[in-house]
């Protein structure tokens, strides 16, 4: 906290920030944790005053626009929007020029705990290739899905299209040649999500990438059932 208030964010802005990086290191995200306040210190064009604009509001739709802000403070408040509305249906939310938007998995169960089914994507910059080579086409644009459960436990899948994230390559983790679709030999299925992902969230957020999340109210409750027929295997999400 103190290291984010030295960089002019404000009490709120501090707390959101150190609950994702303590978030991110207990659950194993490392390259998303406390290491994230060194690239934060080194961060060009940094304005920690910024703040996002919701700019288009309607039962089925937001937009926001970063207007500067970090991604995490972004999604941030597109969060406690939808937990303060939730949607009679389903809502889609575009973020422009969200970025950086730290682990989704965050954000999504966040969500879930207040109620709320959720599906989230995010782009970066480019810096996945094709299998076969060439130039990066997209980023490693992870999806995130977050399930209320009735128990308490909802399911939270995350998953990046990396072999490893940007930040297990910033944090010393993992090398910078490690960051190619996952996969093997199976890798055209990550890159092709990767490169969808992609497309589909330049189309609604523009040039500047960002985030897209569709949220809606769950008319089931599958996952208590789930775990049953798991029979005690480790799900997505779980501790």
């Amino acid at each position: 906290m103190a290291r984010l208030r030295g960089l002019g964010f404000d009490e709120r802005s501090s707390a959101v920030l150190a609950d994702h990086f303590l978030d991110a290191d207990a659950r194993g995200k490392r390259g998303h944790g406390i290491s994230r306040l060194d690239w934060l210190e080194q961060l060009d064009g940094l304005d920690p005053s910024a703040r996002p604009q919701r700019v288009a509001v309607n039962e089925g739709f937001e937009r926001w626009e970063a207007g500067g802000a970090l991604g995490y403070l972004v999604l941030d408040a597109v969060v406690e929007s939808q937990l303060a509305s939730p949607p009679v249906g389903a809502r889609v939310v575009v973020a422009a020029a969200a970025f950086p938007t730290g682990v989704l998995g965050h954000w999504v169960r966040r969500l879930a705990v207040g109620g709320l089914a959720a599906a989230l994507t995010a782009t970066s910059p480019r810096r996945l290739a094709h299998p076969e080579g060439g130039p990066p086409l997209a980023g490693t644009n992870p999806l995130a899905i977050g399930v209320p459960s009735s128990d308490g436990r909802p399911l939270v899948a995350d998953v990046s299209m990396g072999r490893v994230t940007y930040g297990a390559v910033l944090s010393g983790h993992a090398s910078a040649e490690e960051l190619v679709p996952f996969g093997g030999e199976h890798a055209h299925k990550a890159f092709a999500l990767a490169v969808g992902l992609q497309a589909f969230v330049d189309a609604l957020a523009g040039e500047d990438g960002g985030a897209v999340l569709v949220v809606a109210a769950p008319r089931a409750d599958p996952v208590p059932a789930l775990r049953v027929l798991a029979g005690g295997v480790h799900l997505p999400g779980d501790s």
